[in-house]
């Protein structure tokens, strides 16, 4: 709790800009650490995966333990997500691009915490989206390299 904590007020301090990975130049990135960067690209990963619509990659960064929080909804493992809200992630995401705006990632010895914000813009079910969204994702270092342990998911339209 303690170690989450202190995490957390990292995170809350300034970002630094720089270029980030291939979505377009200009968003702000601050990866604290060589570890933070690379629990910052296991979730480049993961979204990359959905945006292939390859929902089995995307499933293979996460822990089986894996929390996830979207809409007030609430996914209590890797299996649960699979059979429910994947899928679904992967169709949204595989039709609506999505650019990364903001970012910081933290990390100590095996536990890294990222914060990002981007905004996803097309076309999904014949509708227009526009949306601004915020994601926190937890990550814990595993023999087989860094996992996410816990999505928090939150969108909402953006300004006219």
């Amino acid at each position: 709790m303690i170690r989450s904590v202190l995490l957390a007020a990292v995170v809350a301090s300034a970002s630094l800009t720089s270029p980030a990975f291939g979505q377009g130049s200009g968003p702000v990135v601050d990866l604290r650490s060589p570890a933070a960067a690379e629990a910052a690209n296991v979730i480049d990963v993961f979204h990359a995966a959905l945006a292939r619509a390859d929902v089995a990659a995307a499933l293979a960064v996460l822990a089986d333990d894996v929390l996830i929080f979207e809409a007030g909804h609430v996914e209590r493992s890797k299996s649960e997500y699979a059979s429910h809200h994947a899928p679904a992630d992967a169709a949204y995401a595989s039709a609506v691009p999505s650019k990364l705006q903001k970012r910081t990632a933290v990390a100590d010895a095996d536990v890294a915490w990222v914060t990002s914000e981007s905004r996803a813009t097309g076309r999904y079910k014949d509708k227009a989206v526009d949306q601004l969204a915020t994601e926190t994702m937890m990550l814990r270092k595993t023999v087989d390299g860094w996992r996410i342990i816990h999505i928090h998911w939150s969108s909402r339209p953006a300004p006219k």
